[in-house]
């Protein structure tokens, strides 16, 4: 979605002049002024940015709109629009140089797993590689910062911590078994009762995840146990010792304690992180 901003909407991206800077938020924001009044207000916003495939969700676009929109009028003229973006790019700058730990001009895959070690979390490579193909316009594995600023023109992250919080929601696969490190819940969050459905929705993750592949971990536990020279098992014979020693049933045996032990493992994890 964000080629998209990139190819209509910010057609001289590759100047940083004050007047090629002006010019794409002037096009960016005629995008957005639908009744062509010359403001935006929080409707306007939410149905530009869906028609030019950035769906943010309404939390993220409230809180652009409401660090906008100086005067508190409810519209964001074109002078406030532009300044949002201006001091957006400055934080947004930094954030990028803080990854670019050779100062050449791009991030690479082990500069985000560096970066991201500094600050406490381990994070593998091949993790840091899913992080860049989501930014990565041009498919070579690294971001520079024309793809950087692009990908977070409209996301309201405002340091490196938010954008990390960022990628754990959007990259996250399972809960209970993939590294993640918990969030620290806004007092928003807390009150809305948010905290909870995120945890909730990372537990059915997790174990709709492992009851997936709870079959394929029973046949390799049986291989590495069972499994010999004189025994040659491979995954078929696996597959046809286990349906016949209890069915299909027997696929995914002891899958439930597997499922049922996320909710305490992830409490340790959240309670490690705190401390």
């Amino acid at each position: 979605m964000f080629q998209l901003l990139r190819g209509f909407v910010l057609p001289a991206a590759a100047c940083d002049g004050n007047r090629d800077g002006d010019s794409r938020y002037a096009n960016l924001f005629r995008k957005l002024d639908l009744n062509e009044d010359g403001r935006v207000d929080i409707a306007e916003l939410q149905t530009g940015l869906r028609a030019m495939g950035i769906p943010l969700g309404k939390e993220a676009e409230e809180k652009i709109f409401k660090a906008g929109d100086t005067n508190q009028d409810g519209q964001l003229d074109f002078e406030e629009f532009m300044q949002y973006l201006k001091e957006h790019e400055k934080k947004m700058k930094l954030a990028f140089k803080s990854l670019d730990k050779n100062n050449d001009g791009k991030i690479e895959a082990s500069e985000v797993v560096q970066s991201l070690k500094i600050l406490g979390i381990d994070i593998s490579e091949k993790q840091a590689e899913k992080i860049l193909q989501s930014i990565d316009a041009d498919g070579t594995m690294t971001v520079d910062w024309n793809e950087w600023r692009d990908h977070f023109m409209f996301n309201p992250a405002t340091d490196i911590e938010e954008i990390i919080r960022y990628w754990k929601h959007s990259t996250v696969l399972d809960i209970g078994d993939s590294l993640t490190v918990p969030d620290e819940f806004t007092e928003e969050e807390k009150k809305t009762g948010q905290w909870w459905k995120q945890l909730l929705a990372g537990g059915v993750a997790g174990a709709v995840s492992r009851t997936g592949t709870a079959p394929l971990d029973r046949l390799k536990v049986m291989m590495q146990v069972h499994g010999s020279k004189s025994n040659k098992m491979n995954i078929a014979s696996g597959f046809k010792q286990m349906l016949k020693e209890g069915g299909v049933r027997s696929l995914w045996r002891g899958n439930g304690v597997n499922v049922v032990k996320i909710a305490p493992e992830t409490a340790i994890k959240f309670w490690a992180y705190e401390q």
